[in-house]
C-alpha cells in the first residue's frame, strides 16, 4: 500500500502540471519500496497509464545497470521510476533521462552537472575523468511480447544528502548537498526533472531527436575526444570517444575504424 504524499511534493506537483504533462499524472509514493523499477512494471502490467510515476525515500533492492546495487538509504535520495509506453519514444529514454536529470537538477539547485554515457549524472572537475563523482543514475528497462513493445520503465536516483556510501564507490559518489553546501528541496527538483523530461517527448514522439542529442552533446564534453576502455563487438577495446549516433551508440574511434557501442562496460580514461 501507497503512503500519503508529502505535502511539498503535493504542492510542488499542482503547481508544475502544465509543464509536466502526463508525466506524475498520478503519482505514487512510498516511504519504502524494494525498487521503483519493480513497482512501475507491476503497475505496468495491470495496465498503469503512460505517465504513472513512482517516487520512494528508500529502496532495499535498488539497482543500476549492469545489475549493480544502487545503494538507496532513507530520506538522502530521490528514487524515480515512470512509465512509458509509446515505442518512438523508448530508444531515447536513457539519454533522455539523463539529460533531465542533469538539468533539473541544475534549474532547482543551480549546480551544474555532466553526463557520462552512457547513464551517469556527475560533477563537474578539472581534473580529469577520473576525478568526477557520481550523483545520479539512470536505468531504462524495456518489456515486450509478440505484439511488439509494451513499455519502458525509466527509473532514476538522485543523491540528496552525504551518506556512507559503501567502500567500494566511496571515493567516486557525491551528493547535491554536499556539493553545494547547503539543503535543497527534493519536490522542487522533482518537477524540474520530469518538467524537462516532459519537453522532449513530443519531439521523440515523431522519432526526431536532434533536440535532446543537442542537449546531450552539451552536457558530456568526455563523450567526444576522450579516451576510453569498452566492450566491443569483438571483445575489450581501447580508443577515443567519437561521440554518439542518433540511437544513443557511443561511438569510439579505434585506429582507421568507428566501433559502435550499445552495452557493457565502459571505462573513462
Amino acid at each position: 500500500m501507497s503512503d500519503s504524499l508529502p505535502p511539498d511534493l503535493a504542492a510542488a506537483l499542482a503547481g508544475s502540471r502544465a509543464r509536466r504533462g502526463p508525466l506524475g499524472d498520478p503519482l505514487v509514493y512510498f516511504a519504502e519500496v524494494t525498487s521503483t523499477n519493480d513497482i512501475a512494471s507491476a503497475r505496468a502490467e495491470r495496465g498503469a497509464a503512460e505517465g504513472t510515476t513512482i517516487v520512494a525515500a528508500s529502496q532495499t533492492a535498488g539497482r543500476g545497470r549492469l545489475g549493480r546495487a544502487w545503494h538507496s538509504p532513507a530520506d538522502a535520495g530521490l528514487y524515480v521510476s515512470i512509465v512509458f509506453r509509446d515505442p518512438n519514444v523508448a530508444p531515447y529514454l536513457t539519454l533522455a533521462g539523463g539529460v533531465a536529470v542533469a538539468e533539473g537538477i541544475r534549474a532547482a539547485t543551480g549546480l551544474p552537472l555532466e553526463i557520462k554515457w552512457p547513464n551517469d549524472v556527475v560533477t563537474r572537475s578539472a581534473n580529469g575523468p577520473a576525478r568526477r563523482r557520481k550523483l545520479a543514475g539512470i536505468l531504462a528497462e524495456a518489456s515486450s511480447s509478440a505484439e511488439g513493445l509494451q513499455y519502458v520503465i525509466l527509473g532514476f536516483g538522485i543523491n540528496l544528502k552525504p551518506a556512507a556510501y559503501p567502500p567500494e564507490i566511496a571515493d567516486r559518489a557525491s551528493s547535491v548537498e554536499a556539493e553545494l553546501g547547503r539543503a535543497v528541496d527534493s519536490a522542487a527538483i522533482l518537477v524540474e526533472v520530469l518538467a524537462a523530461l516532459a519537453s522532449e517527448m513530443p519531439a521523440l514522439s515523431k522519432s526526431d531527436p536532434r533536440s535532446l542529442l543537442t542537449r546531450w552533446r552539451a552536457l558530456a564534453p568526455l563523450a567526444s575526444g576522450s579516451a576510453v576502455e569498452c566492450d566491443g563487438p569483438g571483445g575489450r577495446i581501447t580508443g577515443i570517444a567519437a561521440g554518439v549516433a542518433e540511437d544513443g551508440a557511443l561511438l569510439v574511434r579505434v585506429g582507421g575504424r568507428v566501433e559502435r557501442i550499445v552495452a557493457g562496460e565502459v571505462i573513462w580514461r
